[in-house]
């Protein structure tokens, strides 16, 4: 039992001092809010273990999982699905023709160019049977076509928008709209992570002065989630993590005492503010920064790896070196026990991403070969380390692209949101397997559409969450990644 102070009287100069730092410490509080540094206590979940003192300490899993990796191969432009995986022979019957005279229901404002559309165009590439599953592959993917008895293709996704940045925000976080959790978040807050000298999330964005995609950091944020759930960014030049190496010449040991400082300091105002989870959360971030500037380095050391690996990525092919290199980092990163690696392909829109509205054949025959060597090189090399079945590979972009031309110098493909195909595998994912269908064209997903809701539904349920059970309380309500919707796809599940 506490013993009570002994009271002591003040005079008016010491009270209003007092009262003083009590009416500062509240503007403060409310600047804090104002700035969402600080956010409201984390919901009851099926864990004992306390967030607000290790917000990124393992979490119990609510049934048995089937993944304990993600890596999110994002075809950032929205890649079209009739020029990729989803074989359709009748758009040669309807080539030149009105799809009009196919779906009456067409509306010029499906795509984004109202004015620019033109004709059924049959794809420009080749397509041939691959694997034992006899799946059709376009003639742009020769390697990644060899594994398509690993993989599960989805033909029957279908979005809420056909604008990249609310069309990117729908695919990472659920939702249209920005300022919400990712589906990295979400992951890193339900589960934690598994190495706590590296980041649990991480993100990869295009190396060769593309930018990055619409929607910028809003694609790996934790929007209401404490802000040690958002992905870590490594530069896609130079030093992958900025001011990771200490500035000035402070040891271990001084760095150490730092913040053992703060941490103490921190300690006492949490104990009187435990709802103030979000400087804890920073605290958490501080301290990972100074654990990484050993662990980070070692973990991206790809130069380390042998040359049959090198070659197995193709970083000595000068097309896809820059993406062979994120692929084998990813690699090593869940191998280190990162939780969810996301790679975005291509930078911010038209020819600088697979947002082919001009010459779709000259742009996907480019970004294909940009990737198709690494990713496939990327699963072999899973598969060969014995990590394939617990680490998920997803291919996917925000939305399909429409199977009309988009007139213009040279014949391209405006976006399609009524349809787009994904893969993906490992981590217990049925391979040689194909769920849904779109239409004869490929306009529509025509047969088991497939919300995004639904994939993200998956693929928490691959990881071992019941994506109806994790939840986060924010503004009186109990917020989900899937909002009110999501069905687990089981037939793809192995």
């Amino acid at each position: 039992m506490k013993q009570s102070l002994p009271f002591f009287p003040i005079n008016r100069r010491q009270w209003l001092k007092q009262a003083g730092c009590g009416l500062g410490i509240t503007a403060l509080t409310s600047l804090l809010q104002d700035h969402h540094f600080l956010v409201p206590r984390v919901s009851a979940s099926d864990t004992e273990t306390s967030r607000s003192e290790h917000p990124l300490a393992v979490q119990s899993q609510q049934f048995q999982a089937r993944a304990k990796h993600i890596i999110w191969i994002f075809i950032n432009g929205g890649p079209s699905q009739v020029d990729t995986w989803d074989h359709k022979p009748a758009l040669s019957r309807w080539h030149g023709k009105s799809i009009q005279e196919f779906d009456s229901g067409f509306k010029n404002t499906t795509g984004f160019f109202k004015n620019s559309v033109g004709t059924l165009m049959q794809s420009p590439f080749s397509f041939s049977p691959r694997g034992q599953s006899g799946k059709m592959v376009s003639s742009i993917f020769p390697q990644l076509g060899s594994h398509v008895d690993k993989m599960a293709f989805i033909h029957s996704g279908f979005t809420e928008s056909n604008n990249h940045s609310p069309a990117l925000f729908m695919m990472n976080s659920g939702l249209p709209r920005m300022g919400f959790p990712c589906l990295g978040s979400w992951v890193t807050y339900g589960l934690g992570s598994e190495n706590q000298n590296l980041p649990a999330f991480v993100v990869m964005s295009d190396p060769k002065g593309r930018g990055l995609p619409k929607g910028y950091a809003g694609n790996w944020s934790a929007g209401f989630l404490p802000s040690v759930y958002q992905g870590t960014h490594l530069q896609p030049t130079g030093i992958p993590i900025p001011h990771l190496i200490p500035s000035g010449k402070a040891s271990d040991a001084t760095q150490k005492n730092y913040l053992d400082l703060i941490r103490k300091l921190n300690h006492g105002l949490h104990e009187n503010n435990p709802e103030e989870s979000e400087l804890t959360a920073r605290m958490e971030s501080f301290e990972l920064a100074y654990r990484m500037q050993s662990a980070a380095p070692e973990s991206l050391d790809i130069d380390s790896e042998p040359a049959h690996i090198h070659r197995l990525y193709g970083l000595d092919n000068s097309q896809c070196d820059h993406f062979g290199r994120q692929c084998l980092m990813a690699r090593r990163l869940v191998e280190r026990g990162v939780r969810f690696v996301q790679i975005y392909s291509g930078g911010s829109d038209n020819q600088h991403s697979w947002d082919g509205h001009s010459d779709i054949a000259g742009n996907h025959q480019q970004f294909a070969g940009e990737t198709d060597q690494p990713v496939a090189g990327l699963i072999h090399d899973l598969d060969q380390r014995g990590l394939l079945d617990q680490t998920l590979i997803v291919w996917c972009g925000e939305f399909g692209r429409l199977p009309v031309a988009q007139t213009g110098e040279k014949l391209g493909r405006d976006h399609n949101p009524h349809c787009f195909s994904a893969w993906l595998a490992g981590g217990s994912i049925k391979g040689g397997v194909t769920y849904g269908c779109s239409d004869e064209i490929g306009f529509r997903a025509s047969e088991n559409p497939v919300h995004i809701n639904d994939l993200h539904a998956t693929i928490l349920h691959l990881l071992g969450i019941d994506h109806k059970r994790l939840t986060y309380r924010y503004n009186g309500r109990e917020f989900r990644l899937t909002d009110v919707a999501g069905k687990v796809l089981h037939p793809i599940l192995a």
